[in-house]
């Protein structure tokens, strides 16, 4: 017997549109964390624990680092040996100036005496507050010999080990928040004057294929290149699933004022091969490659130029391995 012939692959088609468009502007920028923060010590200390490498993920309050603080616990359980003596002598003081205030307004003890238990009260409850304030620092360093992720995030960078000595202020991990990015693009002085804050833009991100992300612009910077004149504008995205990493290549496409005529297709129909774009145009139940630029982006469908022309079939369902002349089996749009 000879070799079955595989069933024909089911697809699904739209129809290629012309339509007028607003004119769009398509740059090159470079993604970056919004929020990034190298977290420090706020005391000195030698590294107990270090939980964290490069490239996890960490919560809010998450331990980073634990310094030792063996030292310190010496020295405030002393501290709080010698505040409860004073407590007691203090105790006692106010007993006595209780007792000779009473004497004093019968005038059955003399002047002196008096004077003497209200300075000896006065200056152990000053000693007392001192070492209460001293116990208070010692239990503060204590706290601070743990070292909490300030948000949630990615350990970029790690700057200690176990056994390192860490110096006041000493630096710990880096931390970066990747749930949203933020990209800086430089737009030419006669495209800025276009953009308005909060406006949508599009992003493609170079190296993950086929995504597409929407966010707007945050600022328009009023300081510009002289040399080249161009403005930067910072662009403000989420990140779900955190696809998008810190540095990557970003192309943004701004909507500019007037109008242009443009063939549309849904962005599904459009499929990479290396560096081409190509879509699968429907004939009956056969499929051929076209290659195809992209010129702009509209709400889930894109702007193309090559050889298509508006009523011709794409396929926009089914269409990643599909070959040159495959016989296909329509769907239902």
């Amino acid at each position: 017997m000879g070799k079955q012939h595989e069933p024909p692959a089911p697809v699904r088609f739209a129809i290629v549109e012309k339509n007028m468009v607003s004119n769009q502007l398509s740059l090159v920028g470079t993604t970056e964390a919004i929020a990034g923060s190298t977290v420090a010590a706020e005391v000195s200390g030698v590294v107990e624990y270090y939980p964290v490498k490069e490239g996890d993920f960490v919560k809010k309050d998450a331990l980073l680092v634990r310094l030792r603080s063996t030292e310190l616990k010496l020295r405030l359980k002393g501290a709080i040996a010698v505040r409860e003596r004073i407590r007691a002598n203090l105790k006692n003081a106010e007993k006595e100036l209780s007792r000779f205030s009473k004497l004093k307004e019968t005038n059955s003890i003399a002047a002196r005496q008096y004077d003497e238990a209200l300075y000896n009260h006065e200056a152990l409850l000053q000693e007392f507050l001192q070492k209460e304030a001293e116990v208070d620092r010692f239990e503060y360093e204590i706290e601070q010999k743990e070292v909490f992720a300030p948000f949630s995030g990615f350990i970029a960078e790690e700057y200690t080990q176990v056994g390192e000595w860490i110096d006041n202020g000493g630096s710990v991990v880096r931390l970066v928040n990747l749930e949203q990015i933020r990209i800086t693009v430089d737009v030419p002085e006669r495209y800025v004057i276009m953009l308005s804050l909060q406006s949508e833009v599009m992003v493609m991100i170079k190296s993950l294929t086929n995504s597409f992300f929407f966010g707007r612009i945050y600022a328009v910077l009023p300081y510009g290149d002289r040399n080249a004149r161009t403005f930067p504008v910072r662009i403000n995205l989420d990140n779900p699933g955190y696809k998008i990493k810190s540095g990557m290549e970003a192309i943004i496409t701004f909507n500019l004022t007037g109008t242009q005529s443009a063939l549309l297709i849904p962005k599904d129909a459009v499929v990479t091969a290396g560096n081409s774009r190509l879509v699968f145009l429907l004939s009956g139940n056969k499929v051929m490659p076209v290659n195809v630029e992209i010129v702009g982006y509209y709400d889930g469908n894109v702007a193309v130029k090559g050889e298509l022309k508006p009523g011709d079939k794409v396929v926009i369902r089914g269409n990643e391995r599909l070959m040159p002349g495959q016989t296909v089996l329509v769907l239902e749009k």
